[in-house]
């Protein structure tokens, strides 16, 4: 007779509901005349880690243990967990790293939704981490492992994820407990019973459906799986990505191109118009040739015009307030807001944006002339100590006047290409396009590493003038002929200077590139020194370790 505990540990982010669910594990072990513990260690807040909670629960029900009564742990014992269920993919990993989990042992139920950490948000990079590497480290350590997207389930249900976990548990088949009674437990709580037993169903039913086509697979022979795989993937990607592709493209560019560019071909035609887009089309003709000159038989397999195609799009479609009011004013944006707050159809949501354009947003839609007066004003002021001048608004975008504001400002499209910025953006550009054709002239590998600089451009403000000043920088002064560096060197220098200016915002690790592959360090800026008269002390403050006397 075993009655070795089964051993479950819940990890979940703040405001999930991993107590709830905690005690509705407890509930249900109660109410099926077991045995149980149950035990939670605090975490910190939000995303930064989670809160655990530890249940043990006697396989056997009491009246079969004559008489005696288990004993628990407190604690979980590394490779001695028999389910480990989290809410967030990156969290399995973590509890998995710790030794949780058990290749031979542990059933792993996971999110396979990620909430980012405050690490890689602060990445100037990508700084996401590999969700298919994380899987891939979820399946090599767990005897079986279900993964499901719980917020898109809780969020289609109207409920919290706590009941959702509770739904994958049961449909699992791990604990010895029927259905009605991980129900009946909802039941008790008699808090959100209904969207809690709608989540519940909606898990329940997406485990045991993953895991009747497990057992279906595990019947089959590999050998009859192989020939529908290939017969779905050549019926599937290969021509609906085609018809996708515009003609324009489809016989101006190599086929392993059409696809990033038929999406930056998308992109600049709602950014701006055809016409933009068609200018996208010929200055990436350009590169391909170039890459075409630099590499005839396509060895690379056209890598460096699929990088110039993916940032080429992004560059071009630079943020401005024009695209910042038709983003906040499309109806995609509307029903996102109405499906993540979980308005029904006749409920009225209210969104109140918040803007506060400054001088360089006004001056990015005048003509140079003026743009020049506005900004030497705004400098003048800020030499006098005073902060760069802002119109700080609040928009009510559901109301008449503003969703008309917005409308009204997203039309000015026209406007867009007399601005001072666009000319300014088109110019820097192209000197970074007339780099990458330099470059792929002397070598394949320099002309890739220059394409590849086009990720430091993103973001807006102070962050994207940096990223371009950054790339500029780079590519005229690091991939630049040098006595002594042949081409392959300088290939090799352009990446990991890339790299480094991903690696921090303030730039050391860029200066110290530079300097290590003798470029000259970066020009620096000019900063506003502002002088503050120090204020007198009172006449009667008395001096620090002395007594005044009276």
């Amino acid at each position: 007779m075993n009655a070795e505990p089964i051993c479950i540990l819940v990890c979940a982010l703040g405001g999930e509901g991993g107590g709830v669910l905690a005690e509705w594990l407890y509930d249900c072990a109660v109410l099926a005349g077991h045995s149980a513990q149950a035990t939670s260690i605090p975490g910190v807040a939000q995303r930064t880690g989670a809160t655990t909670y530890y249940i043990e629960i006697c396989p056997l029900p009491d009246h079969q243990l004559g008489g005696r009564r288990p004993v628990f742990s407190l604690n979980p014992v590394p490779g001695g967990i028999d389910l480990l269920v989290s809410s967030e993919l990156l969290e399995t990993v973590r509890q998995i790293g710790a030794g949780m989990a058990s290749a031979e042992r542990s059933l792993v139920i996971s999110s396979s939704s990620r909430a980012l950490t405050v690490a890689e948000k602060m990445t100037p990079g990508d700084g996401r981490h590999n969700a298919a590497a994380l899987l891939a480290t979820l399946q090599r350590h767990a005897r079986e492992c279900q993964v499901l997207d719980m917020p898109a389930l809780a969020l289609a249900q109207r409920t919290a994820v706590s009941a959702v976990l509770l739904g994958a548990i049961a449909g699992s088949g791990r604990l010895p407990f029927a259905r009605s009674l991980f129900e009946e437990a909802i039941r008790r709580s008699g808090k959100g019973v209904d969207a809690s037993l709608r989540g519940f169903a909606a898990a329940f039913a997406a485990v045991a459906s993953n895991r009747a086509q497990q057992a279906q697979a595990q019947a089959y022979a590999q050998a009859l799986l192989a020939p529908v795989a290939a017969a779905a993937s050549m019926a599937s990607g290969v021509d609906s990505s085609a018809a996708a592709v515009p003609e324009a493209l489809r016989s101006a560019l190599p086929e392993a191109v059409h696809a990033i560019a038929a999406l930056g071909h998308a992109r600049l035609c709602d950014y701006q118009d055809p016409a933009y887009a068609a200018l996208y089309l010929q200055r990436l003709q350009a590169v391909v040739a170039a890459e075409r000159a630099a590499d005839p038989a396509a060895a690379q397999g056209w890598a460096l015009s699929c990088a110039a195609a993916r940032w080429l799009a992004l560059w071009m479609a630079f943020d401005d307030i024009v695209r910042v009011a038709a983003l906040k004013a499309s109806a995609a944006r509307a029903l996102r807001v109405r499906r993540e707050v979980g308005a029904s159809a006749d409920e009225v949501v209210k969104v109140y944006d918040h803007f506060k354009p400054g001088v360089a947003e006004f001056a990015a839609l005048l003509p140079a002339g003026l743009a020049r007066r506005l900004t030497a004003w705004d400098d003048r002021r800020r030499g006098r100590g005073l902060e760069p001048w802002a119109m700080p608004i609040k928009l009510g975008s559901h109301t008449v006047f503003g969703a008309l504001a917005l409308r009204i400002l997203a039309s000015l499209k026209g406007q867009r290409r007399r601005g001072s910025r666009f000319a300014v953006e088109q110019a820097l550009i192209q000197r970074w396009l007339d780099a990458i054709q330099r470059g792929a002239a002397e070598s394949w590998a320099l002309g890739h590493a220059l394409a590849e600089c086009g990720r430091l451009v993103k973001g807006y403000g102070s962050t994207n003038e940096r990223g371009k000043a950054n790339l500029l920088h780079i590519a005229e002064q690091l991939a630049a002929a040098r006595a002594g560096a042949s081409a392959a060197q300088r290939a090799a220098a352009v990446a990991a200077a890339c790299q480094a200016a991903l690696a921090d915002d303030a730039g050391s690790a860029l200066d110290a590139t530079l300097a290590a592959h003798g470029a000259p360090a970066r020009p620096l800026r000019a900063q506003p020194i502002h002088w503050y008269r120090r204020r007198p002390a009172p006449a009667d403050a008395a001096e620090p370790g002395r007594v005044r006397q009276h």
